[in-house]
């Protein structure tokens, strides 16, 4: 009897565990197959619409070339899905195209360039393996040539509304001296000497007839693309609200035309600090502000 009922018990454990065991494949295959749909069915990757023709500048680009359409293709697809990237251009470009944009006006120079800035540096100051810095990536004698100080103590290449005035200068000579925008770009990127040397070297007259470098060639495209994604972001498939960007900063400014030899304790004395100091005026660079010219500076302050 004993026996018997030790025999029921083992099978009835059995059968128990096999039904259990059954029913946990069948749900861990259920919810497999569930996530396999539900990825298949709502996770996607693109190829992006290419159009006929864009434009930079006013100036139109024909994409009928195979290398161009190629060339833009690949920009387009780079900044449309390096999403954190780009999402961030966004963010930083509410803050700080409004500062840029009034100056290019103000010079002469096309709207459409806010989009160089934004791929030489992110609208960040970023220092680049040659010592370009900058929101405009200016080297340091390309700025001098273009007036701007810079030292140990004061660099205006951070300094974004004169760098960004300095910019417009090297623009507009480029642009008397190739006739079009599109070559004055690229004369940003490798310098006038370098696009005359090539225009004459491969006797042709337009940049989207030149063989060049990596980086100059792939130049215009990445303007042209980001240009493309900033005029309609839902298409690119960038959601935002405008909580969401950085705005404008609050500040204001305190005209000096002396040294002054402690700045920590001045920010103090000005109800800041310096960290405060140093983020409104990245083109300080120091601890102290040398002024032996009694040169007149504006230094920003929180409100």
């Amino acid at each position: 009897m004993f026996k018997r009922l030790n025999i029921s018990l083992f099978l009835s454990v059995l059968a128990f565990a096999t039904v259990a065991l059954f029913v946990f494949w069948t749900e861990a295959e259920t919810d497999e197959d569930y996530y396999g749909d539900s990825f298949r069915n709502h996770y996607g990757i693109y190829a992006l619409p290419l159009p006929d023709r864009i434009s930079f500048a006013g100036e139109v680009v024909e994409l009928d070339a195979w290398d161009l359409r190629e060339r833009y293709d690949r920009e387009l697809l780079v900044n449309t899905y390096w999403q954190s990237n780009t999402l961030l251009y966004f963010k930083r470009a509410n803050r700080w195209f409004p500062v840029i944009e009034p100056i290019l006006a103000a010079h002469g120079v096309p709207d459409d360039f806010k989009y160089l800035a934004l791929i030489e540096s992110g609208l960040m100051n970023v220092v680049s393996p040659a010592g370009a810095a900058g929101y405009w990536q200016l080297l340091q004698q390309t700025a001098r040539d273009l007036g701007l100080e810079v030292n140990n103590q004061v660099d205006e290449r951070y300094h974004l509304e004169k760098a960004t005035a300095a910019a417009c200068k090297y623009l507009l000579d480029a642009r008397n001296r190739f006739g079009n925008w599109t070559l004055a770009a690229a004369a940003y990127n490798m310098g006038n000497a370098g696009v005359s040397r090539q225009l004459a070297n491969q006797k042709v007259s337009e940049y989207y007839d030149l063989h060049l470098n990596e980086e100059t060639s792939r130049y215009m495209f990445r303007i042209l693309a980001v240009k493309a994604i900033f005029s309609d972001p839902q298409a690119s498939g960038f959601h935002f609200r405008q909580e969401d960007l950085y705005p404008p900063l609050e500040f204001q400014t305190l005209t000096v035309d002396t040294t002054i030899t402690d700045l920590p304790s001045f920010a103090l004395q000005q109800g800041a600090n310096y960290k405060e100091l140093r983020l409104l005026n990245p083109w300080i660079r120091s601890t102290e502000l040398p002024n032996r010219s009694r040169k007149v500076y504006e230094i920003k302050l929180p409100k």
